[in-house]
Formats: structure tokens, C-alpha cells, sequence
């Protein structure tokens, strides 16, 4: 229940030149917690006034406590914040998020794989040059050889697994289809 903790003998005047008597009360709040406010009362009579919250306290002491440490200079400010409060617009409807969840911080892109050497060139000058090349060549020279001319649909595991006397078999045997089907096609 509310409650008048102070009541100030001094007047306080508004801009406009009204006086008005300043009461601080306090209440219990569902929480336990003790709120404080002012009350202005017109000395001319009119309707009474009362501040937004200007305290929260722990217990009835500590509010009275604020209470009676109050100034004619915060308790004129208390009247102007009640006289002019702060006016919050309405807030407007806000569409949801388009996405549940932020980009990633990384895109993964393979890389492209460049090919030491380009298989279809070599293999017209012969055959046995193609193998002598390719057989200088590290294993992963030879994957990208096969994945930059799309030689096979084999996925990467699999090339990775191969020997590399497999994947210079699977290289000569795909540029022989291709070259093959090129000159039919001439």
C-alpha cells in the first residue's frame, strides 16, 4: 500500500509560475522492492500530479531515506520531467528475419586446379611422351590433370586412392576416347 513519506513545507513552481506542494511516497512492489515518486498538489487547487518512478529501493527504510535527502532543485526537476514526460512513439510492426541465421564466416570454394599440362597437346606428339611426362609428375599433378579436363566423373577420394600408374592409364585412355572421337567427327 502507498504511502506519503515526506511531505515539503516549500512551495514548488512550475515555468508558468503555478506552485505546487511536493509529497515523496513510496510503495511495496509485487517484488519486494520499494518504488518512490512525488506528488504535486496544485496550492490553488486543480488536478494533482504525480512523477514516473524516480527510485527503486531494496526496503521502506532505504525509500524513506531518499525521501528525506531530497532538494528543492531535484524536486523541481521532478516537477518538469512530470510536466513535460517523455513521449515514446508507438512502436511499428516489424516483418521477421528473412534468414533463421547469419551468413557463414567463410565461403568454401575449391580452388581451381590448375593443370601442369594440358594431356590432348602432348599426347599428339605420341603416346609414349604422354606416359613419360605424366609418369614425372606427383599424384596430385595427375588428379588435377584429370579434374581440370573433366577426364572422369570419379569423385575426388577415389582419384586420391589410385596409383599413379592407374591415373596416367585413366588420362592416356580418356584423351584416346576424346582424340578419337574428334577425328571420327572431322
Amino acid at each position: 500500500m502507498a504511502e506519503v513519506l515526506v511531505e515539503f513545507s516549500d512551495s514548488v513552481q512550475s515555468p508558468d509560475g503555478k506552485r505546487y506542494k511536493a509529497r515523496a511516497c513510496g510503495g511495496e512492489m509485487p517484488d519486494g522492492m520499494w518504488q518512490g515518486w512525488i506528488e504535486f498538489l496544485p496550492r490553488d487547487g486543480g488536478e494533482p500530479l504525480r512523477s514516473a518512478r524516480e527510485t527503486t529501493q531494496p526496503n521502506r527504510t532505504d525509500t524513506i531515506y531518499w525521501a528525506t535527502g531530497l532538494t528543492p532543485i531535484y524536486l523541481e526537476g521532478s516537477l518538469h520531467r512530470t510536466l513535460n514526460p517523455l513521449v515514446r512513439p508507438l512502436a511499428r510492426e516489424i516483418a521477421p528475419p528473412v534468414f533463421d541465421g547469419p551468413a557463414a564466416n567463410v565461403t568454401h570454394v575449391d580452388p581451381a586446379a590448375d593443370s601442369i599440362l594440358n594431356p590432348f597437346s602432348v599426347y599428339r606428339k605420341g603416346e609414349r611422351l604422354l606416359r613419360r611426362q605424366l609418369g614425372a609428375l606427383s599424384r596430385w599433378h595427375l588428379v588435377n590433370i584429370i579434374r581440370s579436363h573433366r577426364l572422369t566423373d570419379a569423385d575426388d577420394a577415389a582419384l586420391n586412392a589410385a596409383t599413379p600408374a592407374a591415373l596416367i592409364d585413366l588420362i592416356v585412355d580418356a584423351v584416346k576416347a576424346v582424340e578419337a572421337g574428334a577425328s571420327r567427327s572431322l
